[in-house]
């Protein structure tokens, strides 16, 4: 390869409207059945990647799965927990079934515990960690060698409660913060073998998870009060920005954080 020149497993890149397409491209997307990880394995199998999607919730799998296909879209799902050892031990034996390369991971499994940080049980604390953090550490380390394509990218879903402080407790903003420097470090680490990893940021989107402290009106407004766009995001536009992530147009970009958040993080 020329000095300078980018380069992925077909060659140098043309400077065409491929790289803005994902067509291809073999996707794993984790926490995949609904919000923001739904709308993102909805962008990627829309511009023309297929992708291996993982939940905890069987019944949850089979309907995206099924939804996804009747479209003729090429997408295949797996019930396994990433945050327990057995679950990665699941995903590894599907990954290695599915395909001998991965071009991409998204790792957006999440959850969440909202209390004050004094009131927080060892098993809450523990639970939201291996959720959040523990499970995107392993399952990037698990895959790094199919990744190792020559176009490998990988996203992690953080928040901007990694950045600032939220009203959103402490463990929760702990990992999104930790997920973030694991973004930085890894992507330097992994830059030799043409790996690049990035982070996304959300602020408030219109998911399930969300809606559930957007129902108070008083809330809803004061986060809105903070968000110079005046409104809530929506999935389809953090997918957007991971997909971007993702293609070849952003073939220089790596270590990076990028807000979704309508400008909250700025104002």
């Amino acid at each position: 390869v020329s000095p300078g020149q980018p380069f992925y497993l077909d060659g140098p890149v043309k400077m065409t409207t491929d790289r803005w397409s994902l067509g291809n491209h073999n996707v794993l997307v984790t926490g995949a059945t609904r919000g923001i990880g739904a709308a993102i394995v909805d962008e990627f199998l829309e511009l023309g990647a297929r992708v291996l999607f993982v939940a905890r919730n069987q019944k949850d799998v089979t309907a995206r799965e099924s939804e996804w296909r009747e479209r003729g879209l090429d997408a295949r799902g797996l019930a396994a927990d990433v945050a327990t050892r057995q679950g990665r031990a699941r995903l590894a034996e599907q990954v290695s079934a599915w395909s001998d390369r991965l071009d991409a991971l998204v790792n957006n499994v999440g959850t969440n515990i909202r209390k004050p940080a004094s009131r927080y049980s060892e098993d809450e604390f523990d639970a939201v960690f291996k959720t959040n953090l523990e499970s995107a550490f392993h399952v990037s380390r698990l895959c790094r060698e199919w990744l190792r394509s020559g176009q490998g990218s990988v996203v992690n879903v953080a928040s901007v409660a990694g950045l600032t402080h939220i009203c959103t407790g402490a463990p929760y903003a702990m990992t999104k913060a930790a997920m973030i420097q694991m973004t930085r470090n890894l992507a330097v680490e992994w830059a030799s073998d043409h790996i690049r990893v990035n982070a996304v940021a959300p602020w408030y989107i219109d998911t399930p998870l969300a809606r559930q402290v957007l129902e108070d009106d008083d809330y809803r407004a004061a986060v809105l009060d903070r968000t110079p766009m005046g409104r809530i995001g929506e999935p389809a536009e953090v997918a957007a920005a991971v997909a971007f992530l993702c293609m070849p147009a952003a073939g220089y970009i790596t270590g990076q954080c990028l807000a979704v958040d309508g400008g909250f993080t700025v104002n």
